[in-house]
Order: structure tokens, then sequence, then C-alpha cells
């Protein structure tokens, strides 16, 4: 007979309504046997009682619906992030406070150079926090006027480069005309190059041919650290090209027996037809195993609200900033809807923007209503300035949303301030509003722009703190069981998996999250401090401080 293995626990948080707490959880073969007491569990046969977790509180593996594996091959440039943050081997760097500190970073890596052409890689780059003011290819070449630099923003959708990365890639030149190319007093780009059409001539010769939408294998193994720091045991790939050569990679890697994580990556709608992506991920769907999960698509509305390059309703930006950009012109997002739907093909829309998410809205009922699909399950990512008639319209064409809940600490304050106002700043990422119009819901970190997570991620949704301490929206907090919830089985929802994850109980797999306290029991305000003991995932077990 297969070995069967009982653990038991401080504390069992299952996500199942039935028996929402029990003591004990039986595994066999990588998947849940049972839950419940021991004498309960005692009935499937002989077993072995694995005590390790005696002092621990497990719940299902948390899962990730809105990240990029690309953090893991990012640490390997330079951190320039406004915020202290921790990398994959658990060392915490510093926030740069300033241009010059930023620019004293890059200098520093750069003298460490031998390699005369290499170029230097920055990343996590947040002016918004340093009075807007914009890093121009001037401050770049400050680091180096001989080799490339470039510097990625924060919400990834912004990219800085220096005259020589300018150069290389054919742009320092009078007469660039191009909505995401800004030109200085002097005819010549600034340096900032504004979505995927304007960073992508000039990315590969500032390093980030692969890593702005991409992870190689030691950038997938160093991401898996995170997660398991994290408590994380399924994490989406959101926006991946997804290449012969990538694919291969991410199979041969998740093959391996000591590896952590279910990755699910979707393919990003950028460089070809919707046609052409559509038959592309049914192909890719055929290649999938238990901890690679392909077939699905990833379209990108707009840009970043704190980037300016987000699509915005009347009256706009509350600082006056012009509208931002469409990545998808809405007639190619209907096309692209109406084949997916067609296919049985899932999409994720990034929106940022009201007037993207509307815009997703009006292209997306009409497909609907061409290709009845009673289980779509089609989310919008992010969808951050939704009103209450937008969730009311999702809630009834059945659609999810995965909301930004990080957003109001990491940027809450300059929202208000800066970006978007006092009213709209409040009604940011409206979990509350989203539950009540009954769209399924999930929350998430979107890593690398923010720190991965779920326990922070849950702690923002519950208090929506800013990083001054405010309370920004007291209308839109949920309950931490809410938030949990969302981590787990509102995550498993979006991506047609809560049949296999986000709960435990019987034929579920053996995902679980270990920690050293009771998310429900401290004081709201403690979630996000809860140390994480590591993970058990497929029933093999991973101690965050063997990693």
């Amino acid at each position: 007979m297969t070995a069967t293995t009982i653990y038991t626990a401080r504390k069992i948080i299952t996500m199942n309504p039935n028996q929402p707490v029990v003591t004990h959880v039986a595994v066999r073969e990588g998947r849940i046997l049972g839950a419940g007491s021991l004498a309960e569990l005692e009935s499937w046969g002989d077993y072995e009682l694995d005590t390790r977790f005696a002092d621990k509180v497990l719940m299902p593996g948390m899962i990730e619906g809105h990240a990029h594996t690309m953090e893991g091959t990012l640490w390997r440039n330079v951190y320039v992030g406004w915020f202290d943050r921790m990398d994959p081997d658990g060392k915490t760097w510093s926030g740069a406070k300033s241009i010059d500190a930023v620019i004293e970073r890059l200098s520093s890596a750069e003298a460490a150079l031998s390699d005369p052409d290499e170029p230097i890689s920055g990343w996590s780059l947040d002016p918004i926090y340093m009075d807007n003011k914009r890093v121009t290819r001037q401050d770049l070449d400050r680091v180096s006027s001989t080799r490339p630099v470039g510097v990625l923003h924060a919400s990834g959708h912004i990219l800085n480069a220096n005259s020589k990365a300018l150069e290389m890639a054919g742009l320092l030149k009078p007469g660039v005309n191009h909505p995401g190319i800004p030109l200085g007093a002097d005819g010549l780009p600034t340096g900032e190059l504004y979505g995927p059409d304007a960073m992508t001539p000039v990315a590969g010769f500032v390093g980030y041919d692969r890593a702005m939408t991409d992870c190689d294998e030691r950038g997938l193994l160093d991401y898996a650290k995170l997660c398991v720091r994290a408590g994380v045991t399924t994490s989406t790939d959101l926006a991946a090209r997804l290449t012969d050569e990538s694919v291969s990679m991410m199979l041969d890697v998740t093959s391996r027996g000591r590896f952590p994580l279910r990755v699910v990556p979707l393919r990003v709608f950028f460089g070809m037809t919707p046609e052409e992506c559509v038959a592309y991920v049914l192909e890719l769907k055929e290649k999938s195993t238990d901890l690679l999960r392909l077939g699905r698509i990833k379209a990108v509305a707009d840009g970043s609200i704190q980037g300016f390059s987000a699509r915005m309703r009347w009256p706009g930006y509350h600082n006056g900033a012009p509208n931002g950009l469409w990545y998808t012109p809405p007639e190619q997002m209907s096309e692209l809807y109406n084949l997916a739907l067609a296919a049985g093909v899932q999409v994720h829309t990034h929106t940022n923007g009201d007037q993207a998410t509307q815009m997703a809205l009006d292209v997306f009922e009409p497909a609907i209503r061409a290709n009845p699909s009673p289980d779509h399950r089609f989310t919008i990512q992010h969808c951050q300035l939704a009103d209450a008639a937008q969730f009311a319209k999702m809630g009834k064409l059945g659609m999810c949303v995965n909301l930004f809940a990080n957003h109001h600490f990491y940027w809450g304050d300059e929202h208000y301030r800066l970006t978007v106002g006092p009213e709209r700043a409040m009604r940011m990422n409206a979990t509350r509003t989203a539950l009540a119009s009954n769209v399924p819901l999930a929350i998430h970190s979107d890593a690398p722009v923010t720190p991965l997570g779920p326990l922070f991620t849950a702690w923002a949704a519950v208090n929506r703190i800013t990083a001054s301490g405010r309370t920004q929206g007291e209308g839109e907090k949920i309950s931490v069981d809410q938030a949990l919830y969302a981590i787990t089985m509102g995550a498993a929802y979006t991506l047609h998996l809560d049949g296999e994850l986000g709960s435990i109980e019987v034929g579920k797999r053996a995902d679980f999250a270990v920690l050293e306290d009771d998310p429900t029991a401290v004081d709201a305000m403690a979630v996000k401090d809860i140390p994480v003991w590591g993970t058990v995932q497929g029933g093999r077990i991973f101690p965050a401080s063997e990693l």
C-alpha cells in the first residue's frame, strides 16, 4: 500500500466551509487524503504520524495570481528602488532615496565591471517619490558615457536609458515621433521610454533583452526561493513571451525533484496577431504538466498610473498630466476576445486607468454575446480605478478581478496627492465593492513591482494603510477571512484551478503554507509580520531556512 503521512499542527485553516479548522491532514501521493481529527483520518489505514508542525499553523499554499518570475532574474541587476527590499538569499537592500543615490549605486556597479561593453542594468526606479523629478539620459550619462545604461521603473512600464544606449538603438537623433518617446528642448529623446513599443528597441542594449518579461534558469530558481519564503506554492508569470526556448527551460526546471513551485505563465499579447496568439497558446496548453500550467493569454490595455501612462476617464490626472497610452487598441482587444472565447482560451487583461477598464468591458460584452461561454472567468488585472458601476457590469458578465491591494501602501499617498486626487484614491482597488457586486476576487503583489508576499497583500486589503500611516478608503476594507480567501481560493478560481488548489480538503494537491502564527487570531495590523516557516508543495517539504 502507498505510504500515508498524517501531519498534526497547532491549527490548520482549511478554506473548506464544511470544516474550516482541523488539527490533522493526511497526505498520500502528493495529494490530500483527508483533513480532520486524528481519529477520523486513522480510518484510512496504516500511516506515519509527523509532528514537525505541531507548533505551527498550516493554511492552503498561497497563490500569487499576478506576479512575474522575472523578479528572480532582476536581482542580478542593480536594485535602485525607494523601499528596502529582501533578495532571494534573504539579504535586505536599502532603498535609494534620491536621484543622486540612484546614480551612486549604479556608478558603484559600473566601477566593478571589467568588460567595457557590458551594460549597466538597474531596476525599480520610482521617481514619483523624488518630487516626481524626471530622470534624463544626462543623469544616466553620469554613470557612463561609453557603455549603455538602462533603468527599469518599479511599474515595469517605463525604461530610462543613457545617451549611449539611445545611440546604439538609433534613437539619439532629431525627428523621433512616438508618443512613448518624449523629446527634450534640444529635440532629442530625454531618455524616458514609455510602453513596450518604445522600450523594446533599447531594452536589448541595456541588459533587458530577456528580463523585460521573462526569466532564465537561474532566475526561475531564485524566484522559487522568494516564493517559499512567502508561503507561495503556485504563482503566475503574468506576461511571459513563452518562446520555444523559454518553455523548454521552464519544463526542465519545474520537472526537477526539488523545485518547490507550480508556475502558471501567460503568453503576453504582443508581437503576434490575435489569431496567431490564440493558436499558439492552444499548442502550448498541450505541453502542460502539474508544475507548469500553460494555455492562457495576458493582454495589456494601458500603462501605469504613477507613471502617467494609464488611460483615465474625465477629469483625467489630478495634476493635469496628459492621458496615458493604449497598449492594445479597442479593435484589436475585441478581436482577441472574440477569438479566445470561441476557442475556449482564457484571457487576463491588465487595466489600470478607469478608461482602460471601461474599454475592456465595452469590447467584452458583445464578444461574450457572440461567443457564449458560461465559465470563461476572463479576469481584469489591477483594475485599480474601477467604480461601482464597472464592478456591477463585471459581475453581470461573469468576469473576475484581481486587485492590486499593495498599491495602497506603496503609492497611496502619491495617488491622493498627485495622480488621481483624494476621492478616486480612496476607492482604488475596491475589494469590498467587488465582493458586493459578486465579482470573484483575488489580490496580488505584481512582483517585482512590489515585493512578493501574500500575507502583506492580505494586510494591505484589510487595513488600507499608506506608507505615511494613513488609512485610505475605510469603506473598501475587507475582513482577514476574506483577504485570506482571496490569496488562496480566490486566486485559484481566477486560474480555473479551484478544483485542485486553494483549500485543504480531500483530493486536492498537498500544498500548504507553514506559518509561525495564526493570521486569524493576531491583530489585523500584525498579519503582514507573521513569519513563514516554509511550504509543503505536492507533499514535499521546503523549509525556508534551508534555501
